[in-house]
């Protein structure tokens, strides 16, 4: 590792870093060791054993000028944010045709119950949106799905929230208890 060490007017300075006073205590240890010709406890910790190359400038005749911060491109990892999730191909065009998926539906609603409407992105790119009671479980959606387009009754699926992306896998919880009132759903093949 490479350390530029800049000794001031008015302390030191380690890599352009903030100005050290050399009336601290923790400071004065740290120039003692320099002037033994160790490394600092501190750089050794730094470095976790490896070598340091301590380089030194001597600007003692001035005071401290913090300097400018340099840009520094970023270097890291990207990360894709999101998910894969199927493209919708074909949705309601209409408040209609959204009313329509609604009525032909095989559940149950208890109009005295709260409700909620839950919008399902099938694997198929389809989707589907439905008003459950929010006492429904999650296996209710599971049934609701297979009953609406019966080829998924013999596909192995999992149902899975959009973000954060959790799965679903207790099917007993009711939709109140697995927090997901009004929200999409995503059928995953397995």
């Amino acid at each position: 590792v490479q350390i530029l060490l800049k000794l001031w007017r008015n302390g030191f300075s380690l890599d352009d870093g903030e100005l050290r006073s050399y009336s601290d205590p923790t400071n004065a240890q740290f120039l003692e060791s320099v002037k033994r010709g160790e490394i600092p406890v501190e750089l050794q910790r730094l470095v976790h054993g490896g070598q340091v190359n301590l380089d030194m400038e001597d600007h003692q005749e001035q005071e401290y000028v913090k300097p400018r911060l340099r840009f520094k491109a970023f270097s890291g990892e990207g990360q894709k944010l999101g998910s894969l999730t199927p493209e919708i191909v074909s949705t309601p065009s209409s408040p209609e045709e959204e009313e329509k998926s609604i009525l032909n539906a095989p559940v149950l609603i208890d109009d005295s119950m709260p409700a909620t409407k839950i919008q399902i992105r099938l694997a198929d790119g389809s989707r589907l949106i439905q008003r459950f009671n929010q006492t429904h479980r999650i296996k209710d959606i599971r049934d609701f799905i297979i009953q609406s387009r019966p080829e998924f009754g013999t596909c192995d699926f999992v149902l899975v929230t959009t973000f954060p992306n959790k799965e679903l896998t207790d099917e007993s919880l009711t939709l109140r208890e697995a927090d997901i009132l009004n929200t999409v759903i995503l059928q995953q093949l397995k």
